[in-house]
């Protein structure tokens, strides 16, 4: 009995494997053929039942040998989509602009423009990476908005482009604080102001601001003596303008004890700076 069922198991098996064996047959049969017709049509059914690596694979072999016929239009639309759902954006981008310059007529073209440059949206990556395509997302995105400027996709395009600024002011507001948390406060400076500019509606800019006023005096207290009084004058400023700009901050306190802190430091400088005078000229006079 226990053989009987041992042999009916492997049995069963056996026949799994020679029908999925005639399936992968059976397609590689349709791969190798030179029946175009059949293989576009079996492509389309593939891709409609979602199995698209396997639609992919046929699509490849389709677009080199209907190129130039009437059908080329559809079959290279469905082409780049395969790309899409297989989530490879880097093709599908390729073949989407690809088909808006082919096709510009077409009235695919402006969808396919869009989803151009959302494929590079979808491929830009963390705020704390490489922002290269986040940059060509944006300049594809405002392209598709200058060239079909009533499209009902504006609105999206629109607010993609937001949504990945908001990715450049993260990554510009984290370098920025980067140089202040190593000590490089000349740098912490120069790239808060610098990211101020470049996002002056940035969500950041209250705190960027104060953090140019802590930066600038640190980067005075660890400066020679004989810079320190003009380092400590400009953070002096710096708290002056921002106290005026945001009366009511909650990073006001702070900052006004900074900027005490910078008058102490001012005058302690003089006061050292006068005594290293005095003794430069008593050993002049002595000298002499």
């Amino acid at each position: 009995m226990f053989k009987n069922k041992s042999l009916t198991i492997l049995g069963f098996i056996l026949f799994i494997a020679i029908a999925f064996t005639g399936c992968k047959s059976k397609f590689e049969k349709l791969r190798t053929s030179t029946d175009t017709g059949r293989k576009y049509q079996e492509a389309i059914k593939l891709y409609n039942n979602k199995d698209y690596a396997k639609a992919l694979i046929l699509f490849d072999d389709l677009v080199q040998r209907y190129r130039g016929r009437a059908e080329s239009e559809d079959l290279y639309y469905y082409y780049a989509y395969t790309n899409y759902k297989l989530k490879d954006y880097l093709s599908a981008r390729y073949h989407f602009k690809t088909f808006a310059d082919t096709y510009p007529s077409s009235p695919k073209a402006e969808e396919c423009r869009f989803l151009a440059a959302y494929c590079y949206y979808l491929d830009s990556p963390n705020y704390s990476l490489d922002q290269d395509n986040t940059y060509k997302a944006i300049e594809s995105l405002q392209l598709f908005i200058n060239l079909y400027p009533k499209s009902d996709r504006v609105a999206e395009a629109s607010k993609l482009i937001l949504d990945l600024r908001d990715k450049l002011e993260r990554k510009s507001y984290e370098n920025a604080k980067l140089f202040l948390d190593i000590g490089d406060y000349q740098s912490a400076v120069i790239a808060f102001k610098n990211s101020i500019i470049d996002f002056p509606d940035t969500k950041y800019a209250e705190e960027m601001e104060f953090l140019t006023i802590k930066s600038q005096y640190l980067y005075a207290k660890n400066s020679l003596e004989t810079k320190q009084e003009e380092r400590y004058q400009e953070a002096i400023e710096d708290y002056n303008a921002f106290a005026e700009k945001y009366p009511k901050s909650v990073y006001l306190k702070e900052a006004s004890d900074i900027k005490d802190d910078a008058l102490k430091g001012i005058e302690e400088t003089k006061k050292i700076l006068e005594l290293y005078s005095g003794i430069k000229t008593e050993k002049k006079d002595e000298q002499q």
